[in-house]
């Protein structure tokens, strides 16, 4: 079974409407027990880091989170959490992936956030992105971003090139909204479903 973190996200209907579309099935959850035993975790994520990290803590979910063996997704500051640190709040975060989140600097032609369709540039040869062209639109919304380094699965350019996709042994993450980019989302999470479990990521 599919277990949606259930941590107070701002985004978490929407994941969950994506999944009914697709058939898939899953349940919404802050039970450890249940994270620890499920197939495979979504870690979805709208707002504050810190204040995000705060509820995990308050739920005792960080070390379950740290400790899961199975695939992994994090969606946008899901995907955030998964790193050492972010510069939103001066968050230590869970430290899946190494790396630190950091705020973009807006100029007159990039306001912050980052928000709307662009493009997506996804690694050929990773399984999440089985079916898909080299070159994607997909829906962003954000204001911090994780730099390009030998765990990113994925690129954008906006102002910079960052990284927007990642993936380390069995976590995946997705800067970008999935569940709000149409028919391309829809072929990236049923790819996720597709994982098998105790999966280590092809990129490493």
């Amino acid at each position: 079974m599919t277990v949606i973190v259930d941590y107070g996200a701002g985004n978490t209907r929407s994941v969950m409407n994506t999944l009914d579309r697709i058939g898939a099935k899953y349940t919404l959850s802050s039970d450890s027990g249940k994270i620890r035993d499920s197939e495979r975790l979504i870690l979805p994520g709208v707002g504050h880091a810190g204040a995000a990290m705060l509820q995990l803590n308050k739920r005792n979910l960080i070390n379950v989170l740290q400790e899961y063996k199975n695939p992994f997704l994090g969606i946008c500051l899901g995907m955030q959490l998964m790193y050492e640190h972010s510069e939103e709040g001066n968050t230590t975060c869970l430290g899946l992936i190494p790396g630190i989140i950091k705020k973009f600097k807006p100029d007159l032609a990039h306001k912050v956030p980052h928000m709307g369709w662009n493009d997506f540039y996804p690694v050929a040869d990773n399984l999440l992105f089985s079916g898909l062209d080299s070159a994607i639109s997909v829906y962003f919304v954000h204001s911090f971003y994780a730099e390009n380094s030998e765990f990113s699965i994925g690129s954008c350019n906006y102002k910079i090139l960052f990284c927007a996709a990642v993936g380390y042994n069995n976590f995946y993450g997705l800067q970008f909204h999935p569940e709000k980019s149409g028919s391309m989302g829809q072929c990236i999470i049923r790819n996720f479903l597709k994982m098998e479990n105790n999966c280590n990521n092809e990129s490493n």
